[in-house]
């Protein structure tokens, strides 16, 4: 699809080879044409003796136009092909749901366990052969491979916990089978997880292996999502971090806990302010705007803070984000572009492409505790601050946040900084997301809101999508601290580069 290859365009220039892609539906059956939490490869069928027949041409295409533009894959290994599917006679394979419908409506044939297990490993065996020999052992080594998606519950698994365990066990040696050295892991579950995660993480260690009668399933990383919960208050969204900072608290306490797994690499599969990304409405339009990339900056400094509190290896952060073709300009979905032109939340994902590997101390006077974050919905102005190097060049990330999305006075900041060493003065460039910068939103309804805009329309929003380097006047040093004194509006993100 054109937007969704210029998108992977666009993430893969964050950080190539850096940035990873993690999509559902890569074993369903079916023709290969998208549609609202659909999509098929017909990977998997089986002749009329049963004998299986494999087909990588879409698969292939998936993978292809993630490496060829600096992206690789998260390869979650689902969901179930028709031909291997235990699901009742009867039972629809393909889902009716679409945008408005009931969200259980996306059930179907593809959500239940393997009627054969043995073919459900050699099915994944194959898969993982046919990418070591396309792309190259080296390549796929640095991918992720996981089961299934939020198995704990009912719209992505009918069967039991046990069984998941047994489909993972089998899915798992599929891969090790082709590849011994691959990153393997999961389970991917729906918030922290609850009792199947504690399952889940009882059976990798100590528990028997189904596919291999040995004890415990090797596990490279281990991985749930988290969500926030907003809510429609007085005409205005009010968003719900509080309930995502205590899933993700919840998480990282719950894996610190089992002494063989407090080490292992963590992904958060899924971070976001809520829990359908294909769900349009008011209540969701703040993913339009400065709100949900504000939102985004906070939420993941926060992610980092709990990381280093419960003293567990953070890997990565995913966003649960979609490109939906041909759709309405600015329709709400939870999306990183629309129409092929970016929205302000993927240059907040732009701001945290150039921070640097080393973490520093900052502190904010106005920032809202960690605690505090987590035990109530804020409602306060939180002015926020993450600090990194990369040699000599220092970079600060500033947010003003809110979890209500309403107007408010703009926060006055004065940035000061400390052991620059004995140069005069030190350069600074500053990249800003506000209302009215690096914001094709507001761009739009300045143009009158057109639902189709003409080609030079085309032209001025994607110009006002993008967040331009903006040099500042030099900061003068004095015995090694300098002092920046700027203004950030409400929901306003900016990243200050010190060199």
């Amino acid at each position: 699809m054109k937007d969704g290859q210029k998108l992977l365009g666009h993430l893969g220039e964050l950080k190539p080879k850096q940035v990873y892609f993690r999509a559902h539906n890569l074993l369903n059956t079916g023709d290969g044409t998208a549609a609202f939490k659909w999509g098929s490869t017909n990977a998997y069928t089986e002749d009329k003796d049963g004998k299986p027949v494999y087909n990588w041409m879409i698969t292939d295409m998936i993978i292809d136009s993630y490496l060829d533009r600096g992206v690789r894959p998260y390869l979650q290994i689902g969901f179930m092909p028709q031909a291997l599917s235990s699901a009742p006679e009867g039972m629809p394979y393909r889902h009716s749901w679409r945008p408005g419908f009931k969200y259980e409506l996306i059930e179907g044939g593809w959500n239940y366990p393997p009627n054969d297990y043995k073919k459900w490993e050699e099915l994944v065996y194959q898969w993982t052969r046919h990418n070591v020999e396309k792309y190259g052992k080296d390549e796929v080594l640095t991918w992720y491979f996981e089961v299934w998606n939020e198995p704990n519950g009912p719209s992505y698994w009918k069967g039991t916990p046990e069984e998941f365990y047994k489909t993972h066990d089998y899915a798992i040696a599929g891969v090790k089978r082709a590849l011994p050295e691959a990153r393997v892991g999961g389970p991917d579950v729906a918030g922290s997880g609850g009792a199947f995660m504690d399952g889940f993480l009882k059976h990798v260690v100590s528990g028997t292996n189904y596919a291999t009668g040995q004890t415990g399933t090797p596990t490279d990383f281990l991985a749930f999502h988290a969500k926030g919960q907003p809510k429609f208050i007085d005409g205005h969204v009010r968003m719900g971090m509080t309930s995502q900072l205590k899933g993700i608290d919840t998480g990282f306490r719950k894996i610190a806990a089992v002494p063989e797994l407090k080490d292992t690499p963590i992904v958060i599969g899924e971070s976001d302010p809520e829990g359908c990304a294909a769900c349009p409405g008011a209540a969701n339009g703040y993913r339009n705007g400065t709100m949900y990339s504000s939102y985004t900056a906070a939420s993941f400094a926060r992610i980092w803070e709990l990381s280093e509190r419960h003293k567990v290896n953070l890997e990565g952060v995913l966003t649960w984000a979609f490109t939906f073709e041909d759709q309405p300009w600015f329709a709400g979905y939870r999306q990183l572009a629309t129409n092929g032109v970016d929205l302000p939340v993927l240059n907040v994902f732009r701001m945290y492409a150039k921070l640097g590997p080393d973490k520093l101390s900052a502190t904010s006077s106005a920032q809202v505790p960690l605690d505090e974050m987590i035990a109530t919905v804020t409602q306060k102005n939180d002015v926020g601050v993450m600090a990194t190097r990369d040699g000599t060049k220092v970079a600060i990330l500033l947010w003003h946040y809110n979890d209500d999305d309403l107007k408010g006075p703009d926060a006055q900041i004065a940035v000061t900084l400390s052991g620059l060493g004995k140069a005069a003065s030190r350069k600074v460039t500053q990249y800003l997301v506000d209302p009215q910068t690096a914001n094709a939103y507001t761009a739009w309804q300045k143009m009158g809101s057109p639902p189709s805009p003409d080609q030079d329309q085309y032209k001025q929003l994607e110009a006002a999508s993008v967040m331009q380097p903006v040099a500042l006047p030099a900061v003068a040093v004095k015995k090694g601290q300098a002092t920046l004194n700027l203004t950030l509006v409400r929901q306003g993100v900016t990243l200050l580069i010190i060199e």
